[in-house]
C-alpha cells in the first residue's frame, strides 16, 4: 500500500496539471450533469416486505382511492363558537368544495359527510376536512399546495383558524444555512493556526470542495432515475466537507514537517502520501466499509444514505491522494516553514522530548494512568446514562417547528381529538369470500374497538369492486407512543381469529404502522449491526498493530464514546435539555440515527486510533523492549500525532456543531451525535484513555499470539514496506549494471535455497549461469520478479526486484532453449509471429508475420556467422560445414538442436526487453560453444542475455569474444565460487 501511494503521490507531484485538470473536469461534468438532470429528493420511509408496505402496495392496485396522499385541513373556531352552525358551517362547507374542485385532489370530505370518521371536536369548535390528492406524497406539486392553502380562504374570512397536517405539509427541504458556513470558517481559523499560513491553510479547504462537488453532483444526477431522501445530500455534505478536510490535513502535515526537516519537496510529498496516505486510506476504507454496511440492514431508503456518504468518503480520500499532491507539484518547497519559526522548531524537535500542550499533557497521564482511566470511563459512562431510555421513532408532525402549519395541524388535532387521531391506524382486508361484506365489515370495526388501546373503528369503506375493504381504527395514544407499537401488535396478533370467523385476509397499515415497522426493523438491527462493527475494528487493528491490547482497547473506547453521544443526543432532543437554545423538538429520536451514527463515528473513531498508535508503534519497534522503552514509545508517538489530530478533530466538531442549531431536524440528531462523539473520542478516548492504558500495559501492550499473526494478514500502514522500498531503489540506482545481486538468496517452490550470491552483469553482456537446473530455475524465477527474495538484494535494469517486482518482470524476457518441441505442432515463423503479437504495440501487431520472417533471416545470418566463429576458436573439434537455412514453416520439433535453440533465444529477443534470461537445459557442449556467438550476434545493442548451463565448456570461458562474458557459476548448495 505505502509503496503504491508513494507512486502516486510522485506522478501527481511531476504531473500536477494533468492531474489537476482531470479533477476539474470530473467536478464540473458531474456537477453539471447532476444539475442538468434535475432529480428531486423526497422523505420516504418505507422498507419492501413488512406488513403494512404489502398493504400499502396492494392497496395501490385493488383500491386507488386510497393510493394518493392524504392530508388534514384542520378548521377550529374562535373561543365561545362552535364549528358545525351559522356561518361557520357555511365557512367549512364552501372550503371543502373549493378544495375539492382542485385539480390533483381526489376527494375532499366535509365534516358533514357519511363517510367523515368523527370529523368534529367533543367542544365542537374544531372540524377536520380530509383530503386524498391524485398522486402518492412525493408527486405531489408545491403549486398544488399553495393551491390547497388558497382554498381555505373562505373559512379564513370567516375569521377561523386554518392549519393544515399530513406529510405533504411536512418541510422535507434541507439546505445549506449561513450557521453550517460558521463551521467551514471555524475549520479555516483552526488551519491557519495549526500551519502558520494561509496557502497551507486553504489546500484541505480545496480538495474538499473539489470531492463535494463530485459527490453532491453525483447524487442529484442519481435522483433523477431513483427514490433518494432528502437528507441523503447533506449526509454525504456534512461526512463529505469533515473527512475531506481532515484526510488532507493529515499528510499535509507531514509533509510540512519533513520540509522542516530539510527534505527535498518532491520526495517530501511522495513519502508524505505514503506514509499519512496509507492511514488515510485505512482509515477511510472503515469508513466505507461501515457505511456501505448500511446495505445489509433492509432499508432502502438507509442503505442510499449509506452509499451516498460512502462515496463522498471514496473522493474525500482520492483527493488527498492525488489532488493534494498535485497542487504541492505546482507550489513546490514554498510551503517549507521559515528558519527559526516556530514550524520549524517543531519539525526538528525531538518528539520523545518535545514541549508543547501534547508533550505535558501525554507526561501529566503516564504520572497516573490507573487514575485518567477512572476519570475517563466515569465522565463518558455519566453522560451514557440517558442513552439507556433511548426512543425511537420516524419524524411526524410533533417534530416540525411550532411555526409550521403541520405542526400546528398536529396539535391542533392532539387537543381537540385527542393523540391517537394524528396517527390513525388502517385496517385493510380482503373481502372476496364475504357474502354480506358491508355488515362483515361493521362487524370486524366493532371486534377491533374492543381491543385494549382503541378508541374508535370506523364502520369499513368497501373499495367498487367490492374486493377489498379498509376500517380506520384510532389509537388513545400519538403515532410515535410505545403504546401504539404495543397496539399495532395486539391488532395483529388478533388478525387469525378474525380472519378464521369472516373468511377475510387482515393487515395492519397506514402511515403510523409503516413507521412502526420501519423503526421495528431497525431496532431489530441495531445490536447485530454495533457487533459487527465493532468485531470489524478489532480484526482490521489487530492486523494493523500486530497486537491484541490495541484493537480491543480501541473498541471499548469506541463504545464509551458511542454511548456518551447517544446519551446527549437523548438528554436534548428526548429529554429536552438546552432543546430550546438548539432550536429542536423535544420528541423521540429519529429510528435510524443510532445505525448512522455508528457507522461514521466508526470509522473516525479508528482514523484518530491509527494516527495515535502507529506512531507509539514506530517508535516501540526502533526502540528499546523494556518497560522504559515502552513508555517512550508512547510519550513519543503521542507527541508527534497530538497536534494533527486535536486539529483534526476539532474540525470535525465545528463542522458537525454548524449542523445543529439551524439544521432540519433529521441532520440535527445526526450532527449533534457526530459532535459529541468526535470530542469523546478524540479527547478523551484517543488522547487520554488510550496513553493510559498503553503506558499501564507497558511491553505487553505488543503481544500478538504467533498463529493469530499467521492468520491476519499484514496491512502496512506506518510505511514499513515504504523503507525497504526506498533503500532498495536508491541501492539499485547506484549500479549501472544490467543485473546486480548484493548477498542474493532466492528459493525454489521446494524450499531450496540458493545464495547468498553477489555478482553485476554489465550492460550488453552474455552471462552463463552454471549450475544444477532447479538452482537455475530458481535464480532466473527470482531475477525476473516472478519470485519474490528470500532475502538480499537484486535490480534488474534498474529496477529493484523485491519491491516493484512487476515493473522487473516487464523489463525480463524468459525462454527455455533445451525444451522438447516434439508435442508441439508449431513452425519457427509461427512461435516467433506468436510471441511478436503478444508483446508488439496495437497499432504493429499486424505486422507480426511479416517482422517474424525478418528476425528468422537474422536468425541465419548470426547462425552463419556463428558457426564460423566457433569453429575458428575451437579448432578442429568443430567443423563449420555448410547450413542450408532455416525454412519459416519448417517444425520446431525437426530443427536440429542449434537451429531450434536459436529460433527460441530470437523469440525472446524480439520482446525487445532489455534483459532476457535464457536456459540451455540438455543442450551438448559443442551446441553451446556455437550458440554463444549466435545470443551474441541477435541481442540488440545494450541487450543483456544470461544463459543458463549445466556446466560452461572451455571453449566459453572468458576472455570474450565480441561481448564481454560474465560468469556466474552455482556450487551445489546453492553459494557461489
Amino acid at each position: 500500500m505505502a509503496t503504491l501511494l508513494y507512486r502516486i503521490g510522485r506522478f501527481a507531484y511531476r504531473h500536477a496539471l494533468l492531474v489537476l485538470l482531470a479533477w476539474v473536469v470530473a467536478a464540473a461534468g458531474v456537477l453539471g450533469l447532476g444539475l442538468g438532470l434535475g432529480g428531486d429528493s423526497e422523505e420516504s420511509f418505507s422498507i419492501p416486505g413488512t406488513e403494512s408496505q404489502q398493504a400499502i402496495d396492494r392497496l395501490a392496485g385493488v383500491f386507488p382511492q386510497t393510493a394518493g396522499a392524504s392530508a388534514q385541513v384542520v378548521i377550529q373556531a374562535p373561543e365561545g363558537e362552535t364549528i358545525d352552525e351559522g356561518a361557520n358551517e357555511e365557512a367549512v362547507e364552501e372550503t371543502a368544495e373549493a378544495l375539492g374542485d382542485l385539480e390533483g385532489i381526489a376527494q375532499a370530505v366535509p365534516p358533514s359527510s357519511e363517510y367523515a370518521n368523527d370529523p368534529v371536536s367533543d367542544d365542537h369548535r374544531t372540524a377536520i376536512i380530509t383530503l386524498q390528492f391524485d398522486e402518492e406524497a412525493m408527486k405531489v406539486t408545491d403549486q398544488l399546495l399553495e393551491d390547497v392553502q388558497a382554498a381555505a380562504d373562505p373559512a379564513r374570512d370567516a375569521g377561523l383558524k386554518v392549519a393544515f397536517g399530513g406529510q405533504v405539509f411536512q418541510d422535507v427541504a434541507y439546505g445549506v444555512t449561513p450557521t453550517e458556513l460558521i463551521g467551514v470558517g471555524f475549520a479555516a481559523l483552526v488551519l491557519i493556526i495549526v500551519f502558520g499560513s494561509f496557502v497551507a491553510a486553504g489546500l484541505p479547504l480545496a480538495t474538499a470542495f473539489a470531492s463535494l462537488m463530485i459527490a453532491l453532483g453525483g447524487v442529484l444526477a442519481v435522483s433523477a432515475f431513483t427514490e433518494i431522501s432528502a437528507a441523503t445530500p447533506m449526509l454525504a455534505l456534512m461526512i463529505g466537507l469533515a473527512v475531506g478536510i481532515d484526510y488532507a490535513l493529515f499528510i499535509l502535515s507531514r509533509h510540512r514537517t519533513q520540509l522542516g526537516q530539510g527534505m527535498d519537496p518532491e520526495e517530501s510529498t511522495a513519502t508524505a502520501v505514503a506514509t499519512s496516505g496509507s492511514a488515510v486510506v485505512f482509515a477511510g476504507l472503515t469508513v466505507v466499509i461501515a457505511l456501505a454496511g448500511l446495505l445489509v440492514v433492509g432499508v432502502p431508503f438507509l442503505g442510499v444514505m449509506g452509499v451516498a456518504a460512502a462515496v463522498a468518503v471514496v473522493l474525500a480520500m482520492l483527493a488527498a491522494v492525488t489532488m493534494l499532491p498535485a497542487i504541492l507539484g505546482l507550489i513546490k518547497g514554498r510551503l517549507a516553514p521559515k528558519p527559526g519559526s516556530r514550524a520549524a522548531r517543531r519539525a526538528t524537535a525531538d518528539p520523545e522530548r518535545a514541549g508543547g500542550l501534547g508533550g505535558r499533557w501525554v507526561r501529566l497521564v503516564l504520572r497516573a494512568p490507573v487514575v485518567f482511566i477512572v476519570a475517563v470511563v466515569a465522565v463518558l459512562g455519566t453522560l451514557s446514562i440517558p442513552a439507556f431510555s433511548l426512543a425511537l421513532a420516524l419524524p411526524d408532525g410533533a417534530s416540525e417547528p411550532e411555526t409550521s402549519t403541520a405542526r400546528q395541524a398536529y396539535d391542533m388535532i392532539d387537543e381537540a381529538f385527542g393523540p391517537g387521531r394524528n396517527g390513525a391506524l388502517v385496517v385493510a382486508l380482503d373481502i372476496t369470500q364475504s357474502t354480506d361484506p358491508i355488515a362483515d365489515l361493521k362487524a370486524i370495526g366493532e371486534r377491533l374497538e374492543e381491543i385494549p388501546g382503541v378508541v374508535s373503528a370506523g364502520g369499513g369503506v368497501p373499495n367498487p369492486t367490492v374486493d377489498t375493504g379498509i376500517i380506520q381504527v384510532e389509537a388513545e395514544t400519538g403515532p410515535t407512543d410505545p403504546a401504539t407499537t404495543a397496539l399495532v401488535e395486539r391488532i395483529r396478533e388478533a388478525a387469525p381469529d378474525i380472519e378464521d370467523d369472516f373468511g377475510t385476509e387482515m393487515w395492519v397499515t397506514g402511515n403510523t404502522a409503516v413507521q412502526i415497522d420501519v423503526s421495528s426493523r431497525l431496532n431489530s438491527a441495531l445490536v447485530p449491526f454495533g457487533l459487527i462493527v465493532v468485531g470489524l475494528s478489532i480484526v482490521l487493528l489487530a492486523a494493523v498493530f500486530r497486537s491484541l491490547l490495541v484493537p480491543l482497547s480501541a473498541a471499548i473506547g469506541f463504545l464509551l464514546s458511542l454511548m456518551a453521544a447517544f446519551g446527549v443526543v437523548v438528554a436534548v432532543f428526548q429529554w429536552g435539555w438546552g432543546a430550546e437554545a438548539l432550536h429542536a423538538v423535544p420528541g423521540p429520536i429519529l429510528s435510524f440515527m443510532p445505525i448512522l451514527l455508528i457507522a461514521i463515528l466508526f470509522g473516525l473513531a479508528m482514523d484518530y486510533q491509527v494516527f495515535i498508535v502507529s506512531g507509539m508503534r514506530e517508535a516501540w519497534i526502533h526502540g528499546e523492549r523494556t518497560k522504559e522503552g515502552a513508555r517512550r514509545a508512547v510519550i513519543s508517538g503521542f507527541t508527534g500525532a497530538a497536534r494533527v489530530v486535536t486539529a483534526a478533530a476539532a474540525i470535525m466538531f465545528f463542522v458537525f456543531a454548524a449542523f445543529v442549531p439551524e439544521g432540519a431536524g433529521v441532520i440535527k440528531t445526526i450532527a449533534l451525535g457526530l459532535a459529541v462523539g468526535i470530542a469523546a473520542d478524540a479527547f478523551l478516548v484517543r488522547m487520554t484513555l488510550i496513553p493510559a492504558i498503553m503506558a499501564l500495559a507497558g511491553r505487553h501492550a505488543w503481544y500478538l499470539p504467533r498463529w493469530l499473526g499467521r492468520v491476519l494478514p499484514h496491512l502496512d500502514v506506518e510505511g514499513e514496506g515504504l523503507v525497504a522500498h526506498r533503500r532498495e531503489v536508491e541501492w539499485a540506482e547506484r549500479t549501472d549494471a544490467a543485473i546486480a545481486l548484493e548477498g542474493l538468496v532466492a528459493g525454489g517452490a521446494d524450499g531450496r535455497r540458493v545464495g547468498p550470491i553477489t555478482a553485476a552483469v554489465p550492460r550488453g553482456a552474455l552471462a552463463l549461469v552454471a549450475g544444477p537446473e532447479a538452482d537455475r530455475r530458481a535464480l532466473a524465477l527470482t531475477i525476473s520478479g516472478r519470485l519474490a527474495p528470500v532475502d538480499g538484494l537484486a535490480q534488474v535494469d534498474g529496477v529493484s526486484v523485491g519491491t516493484d517486482a512487476a515493473r522487473a518482470a516487464r523489463r525480463v524476457a524468459l525462454a527455455d532453449l533445451g525444451a522438447s518441441r516434439e508435442e508441439v505442432a508449431v513452425t519457427a515463423a509461427g512461435l516467433v509471429a506468436e510471441r511478436l503479437r503478444l508483446t508488439l504495440p496495437v497499432r504493429r501487431a499486424h505486422r507480426s508475420r511479416e517482422l517474424a520472417l525478418d528476425v528468422l533471416d537474422a536468425v541465419d545470418e548470426a547462425l552463419d556467422s556463428g558457426v564460423s566463429d566457433a569453429a575458428a576458436r575451437a579448432g578442429a573439434t568443430i567443423p563449420a560445414g555448410r547450413r542450408r537455412g532455416i525454412r519459416p514453416e519448417a517444425p520446431l520439433a525437426g530443427l536440429p538442436p542449434l537451429e531450434r535453440a536459436a529460433v527460441l533465444a530470437a523469440a525472446a529477443l524480439a520482446e525487445g526487453a532489455p534483459v532476457a534470461l535464457l536456459d540451455a537445459r540438455g543442450l551438448e557442449p559443442d551446441v553451446l560453444v556455437r550458440l554463444a556467438p549466435v545470443l551474441e550476434a541477435l541481442a540488440a545493442p545494450g541487450a543483456t542475455v544470461a544463459l543458463g548451463v549445466d556446466r560452461i565448456p572451455a571453449a566459453l570461458a572468458p576472455p570474450s569474444g565480441a561481448r564481454t562474458r560474465t560468469v556466474i557459476e552455482l556450487h551445489r548448495e546453492g553459494v557461489q565460487l
